[in-house]
């Protein structure tokens, strides 16, 4: 897909704006969250512009990964993080605000304040059969 003309990462890849770039390759570019949840908080893209994950190439998806784990090692490594989430929001409802492709790296502390709006707790034993159900047909 063509790079869009008025997509923020997309004028970070060309350039046209600046970014804390920590790390590239030659389908992705990571960089620095100006509004990070946790010291180190990056943020992984593909080169090539896709709005989402439903839309994003497989092996771009696949390259992603690879640099979010790549960075997740050196966040562990190099600033001492007790752990990493790695977050990505499809569509509006799920909290995408930028509409190009991108994998959060978020690490985490014992001590961190960072408290996500999902909190886990047993769910409906046979809603998730009938989910699980509906997903394989």
């Amino acid at each position: 897909m063509p790079a869009d003309p008025d997509c923020l990462f997309c004028k970070i890849v060309s350039g046209e704006l600046p970014a804390t770039l920590i790390d590239q390759d030659e389908r992705t570019i990571t960089f620095m969250d100006i509004n990070p949840a946790t010291k180190g908080h990056a943020l992984v893209i593909p080169r090539t512009h896709a709005p989402d994950l439903l839309a994003v190439d497989e092996g771009d998806l696949a390259a992603c990964m690879a640099a979010a784990q790549r960075v997740a090692k050196k966040a562990r490594e190099r600033l001492g993080a007790d752990g990493v989430n790695l977050l990505n929001s499809c569509g509006a409802a799920a909290w995408q605000t930028v509409f190009h492709f991108h994998v959060h790296v978020v690490p985490r502390y014992e001590d961190d304040p960072l408290e996500l709006p999902w909190t886990p707790k047993p769910g409906d034993e046979a809603e998730i059969k009938a989910a699980a159900e509906a997903l394989t047909a």
